[in-house]
């Protein structure tokens, strides 16, 4: 049976004692004599040394047991710096995990949660999303926009309440470029700030109907036609027309039970798209529909106002506008018709999706995997790390 050479695996060490119990191995590691100690500022190699302290360090596990060090860390009189610790290439400054070590938490944090990596390795919570935000930060964490065209912006809630943040996209490139507190102008004022010079090249911005975002596009983005998304626009017909006509409709069969149930029990029949039914779903919402003409009504007129998006030219959107909104007009149902006459003053950002076609699946995309990250408790008290997480999310498509 061959003898395994410990110190290979730490350069310019010697395994002078090591223990074992069931769950670890601790390895005592002094350095060779006649390997000189290198600066830990210059990197130069120093004859002189001042003192050495021992330091307990976690390396990578060998199979199933934990591996700990006691290192004999020296420190150097250098000529140049002083009085500093040496330079160990395998071990980073002040770090109690080696090199090796945090590479392979990198690679895990990739793939896990960090409850997930803290379970497999040992380590503590804390000390997980410290090495996180770190990787996250020299990945992510700079500004570096690229050539970009068109942009997406949406808002999200940070808490339960009203604080809220913005993220904003590359289009293109499905990838996000900015998150920052906030969903006011002041609050995006910032990424446009960044964008600089590159916002003349800004030639379309999909966003909800917010008017304080369509006023910070116009003053930084002279070029820039403001797109309105569809997700949004639908996602309002639902909590403002679908709902409040079936509350309506509900009331009014208030001396039929059976029916009244029914009808009750249909939001999220009514709410999701038909591809998205199963079977048995699709049935009951046809015979919800055939029975009930005012939710028939504005479920059809859904479907209908979603087509003016996806018109291919300008003229024939203009064209299925006029349509839905003289529909809208003569349904006789008030909280249609007032969505209508709100929906009119957007009309351009509505149109100006024919020329922009900037898929809504993209924003909807979004805010599920936003939902997921908040979920999964990503350090989520420490916004910045939250916000590099949604970075790390959309790291964008290739050009």
């Amino acid at each position: 049976m061959h003898h395994i050479d410990f110190a290979s695996f730490w350069p310019g060490y010697a395994v002078s004692v090591h223990t074992r119990s069931t769950t670890q191995i601790t390895l005592a590691l002094e350095p060779h004599p006649q390997h000189l100690p290198l600066c830990g500022r210059c990197h130069q190699p120093c004859p002189l040394v001042h003192d050495r302290r021992i330091r307990t360090v976690r390396d990578r596990d060998l199979f199933e047991l934990r591996v700990y060090l006691h290192v004999s860390i020296r420190r150097v009189d250098c000529l140049r710096c002083g009085r500093v610790s040496e330079h160990i290439d395998w071990l980073p400054p002040r770090s109690r995990l080696t090199q090796r070590l945090l590479n392979w938490v990198d690679a895990l944090l990739e793939l896990m949660p960090i409850s997930h990596v803290s379970q497999l390795t040992g380590l503590h919570w804390h000390t997980l999303k410290t090495i996180d935000k770190h990787r996250l930060q020299a990945c992510v964490g700079s500004f570096e926009p690229g050539s970009v065209r068109r942009l997406v912006m949406d808002e999200f809630a940070l808490h339960k309440g009203h604080r809220y943040a913005t993220v904003i996209m590359d289009a293109e490139r499905t990838r996000v470029l900015w998150v920052g507190h906030g969903n006011s102008r002041e609050a995006i004022r910032p990424f446009f700030e960044l964008l600089g010079e590159r916002c003349q090249q800004i030639e379309a911005v999909a966003m909800d109907m917010n008017t304080a975002f369509d006023l910070e596009v116009k003053a930084h983005c002279p070029h820039a036609e403001v797109v309105y998304d569809l997700f949004h626009v639908v996602a309002g017909y639902g909590r403002k027309v679908i709902d409040r006509i079936r509350v309506d409709q509900a009331n009014a069969l208030e001396h039929d039970k059976p029916a009244r149930k029914v009808v009750k029990q249909a939001r999220w029949l009514l709410l999701r798209n038909r591809e998205n039914l199963k079977k048995g779903q699709a049935v009951q919402l046809e015979e919800l529909l055939a029975a009930n003409k005012p939710l028939a009504t504005v479920y059809v007129l859904r479907d209908a106002l979603k087509e003016i998006w996806y018109a291919p030219s300008v003229r024939e959107g203009w064209r299925r506008w006029r349509a839905w909104m003289r529909q809208a007009r003569e349904s006789g149902l008030a909280p249609l018709q007032h969505f209508a006459k709100n929906l009119r003053r957007y009309i351009r950002g509505i149109l100006a999706s024919a020329l922009f076609p900037m898929h809504t699946s993209l924003l909807e995309g979004v805010n599920n995997r936003i939902k997921v990250i908040k979920r999964m408790a990503y350090g989520f008290r420490d916004s910045e790390y939250f916000f590099l997480k949604i970075k790390a999310a959309f790291p964008g498509k290739p050009r």
